[in-house]
């Protein structure tokens, strides 16, 4: 018997919901410092209000709310609480030694949500998350000193690799690196995942998303949507695809172009639409679901969801749009070498 739960059965019928913005909707509670501390780090010597991970620990109840009005928009996806739950970002805090226990706690919460309405025809899934870092393996911060970097390959590695330990321990279906700016990062988060695989734990599958930072059409660090599928293809993820960054609208070309390139499934989970001048996010519901039905009917994607500024109204909207509509069909593997840079040579194709 198949198992009910095997997410590649169900992502070959229908089109994936994954949930919205974790952020947007801890900002709807206006936490203060004293929220963030809770009892437990009433003393902790160094301010932590923003450290929205450490709301997994100090209000569990806030974090499983969110993940259960998500659940009722129509998500099939929970992301957990952790994208900045790794030693690196965790340092501006003082709480690095709190990212296991945060990893573990926020599948905790994430599953616990799922399990209370999944049914055998409709499961749900947990997608442990894994952020960029505040940091970058490609760029220096010193324009005076090109070579300089304040984080080398080694330190990501092991900071992902025990963000990913943390959420494998705790049962996350699903591993997703997201908002990828620099693929060398991800390429350390991916490093440290194969190097678990090494020691014997059953790694889940992989979901690898990236952004492209403006209308350019390329990541920060300079790559092109189908350089960026050719440097992480062989970590052979679930998915592979885009979120943040851009409103569905600026999105759409460079989806469609991963999904050219890609042989596996596309993702895409755009922000609420380009950030106003406050910072919020204007987009409707009704304006994403649009964009979004769109992508689905013109065979683009086989995940959706949302990112910044994305509420459970946006979730819902986005779930009815691409509901009953066929989800893309997976490519052969191209059977030539591929190489990337900032742009993907493949070896044997027209110049």
């Amino acid at each position: 018997m198949p198992d009910t739960r095997d997410i590649t059965i169900h992502a070959a019928r229908r089109i994936l919901v994954l949930d919205g913005a974790m952020g947007t909707m801890i900002q709807q509670s206006k936490p203060d410092e004293a929220t963030y501390r809770g009892d437990r780090f009433a003393g902790h010597k160094q301010d932590v209000g923003g450290n929205n991970e450490l709301l997994s620990l100090t209000q569990p109840d806030m974090i499983r709310q969110i993940h259960v009005d998500f659940l009722a928009a129509g998500a099939d996806i929970l992301c957990t609480n952790t994208f900045g739950a790794n030693a690196i970002s965790q340092a501006d805090y003082g709480m690095e030694d709190l990212v296991h226990e945060m990893n573990v706690e926020s599948v905790r919460l994430a599953r616990e949500a799922a399990e209370a309405v999944a049914t055998p025809d409709r499961p749900r899934w947990v997608a442990g998350g894994i952020g960029p870092t505040n940091q970058t393996a490609s760029i220096s911060p010193d324009v005076n000193d090109p070579g300089f970097r304040t984080v080398t390959f080694d330190q990501l590695a092991e900071a992902y690799g025990a963000a990913a330990r943390g959420l494998i321990e705790g049962g996350a279906d699903l591993i997703l690196i997201e908002t990828i700016f620099d693929t060398l990062n991800a390429k350390a988060a991916i490093y440290a995942i194969e190097t678990l695989r090494d020691e014997g734990i059953a790694v889940p599958p992989l979901m690898i998303s990236g952004t492209i930072t403006d209308r350019s059409g390329r990541t920060l660090t300079g790559q092109t949507p189908e350089a960026f599928w050719a440097s992480v293809s062989h970590a052979r993820p679930f998915s592979v695809g885009l979120n943040c960054a851009l409103g569905a609208g600026e999105m759409r070309q460079h989806v469609r172009t991963l999904s050219q390139v890609a042989d596996t499934r596309v993702s895409a989970y755009p922000n609420a639409g380009l950030p106003n001048e406050m910072g919020g996010y204007d987009e409707t519901p009704e304006q994403m679901a649009e964009d979004l039905g769109e992508w689905a009917a013109s065979g683009l994607v086989n995940i959706v969801g949302g990112c910044c500024g994305t509420t459970p109204e946006h979730i819902g909207a986005i779930a009815k749009a691409v509901e009953g509509k066929t989800p893309r069909a997976i490519p052969e593997k191209v059977q030539r070498m591929r190489l990337s840079g900032l742009e993907m040579f493949e070896a044997g194709s027209a110049a």
